[in-house]
């Protein structure tokens, strides 16, 4: 027997820009010393802001340790010079980070109190 459909208590409105992230920080490995991997720091400081943005509405205040750093090193606006082995393993390192903050964040629905449409 089906019954009627219960409606999400939550979101996981980080997962889009986690993945994109991950993606283009994965990608921008074959950038990395071109002068067009500054399209790939701007989509990864701004989509490590917006996730931000839905871990603070989750209330998960924690995953902003690592979100912050990841938007000011791949911050276009003030470059900060990393080369070598170590960028290197930070791209998969911030790229392992948009994945899990992605899945594990939560974003709680919020339900409206009217029954009809304003």
């Amino acid at each position: 027997m089906m019954g009627t459909p219960v409606a999400p208590s939550f979101t996981r409105s980080a997962l889009a820009p986690g993945l994109l992230g991950a993606m283009a920080l994965l990608g921008g490995l074959a950038l990395l010393d071109s002068s067009g991997y500054i399209v790939i720091r701007y989509a990864v400081s701004i989509l490590a802001l917006i996730i931000c943005v839905f871990v603070w509405q989750a209330r998960s205040w924690w995953w902003l340790l690592p979100l912050g750093p990841i938007a000011v090193l791949w911050n276009p606006v003030f470059l900060i010079a990393l080369h070598g082995q170590g960028w290197v393993s930070a791209q998969f390192a911030a790229a392992l980070v948009f994945i899990v903050v992605g899945v594990l964040t939560k974003v709680p629905v919020q339900r409206t109190g009217g029954a009809g449409v304003d």
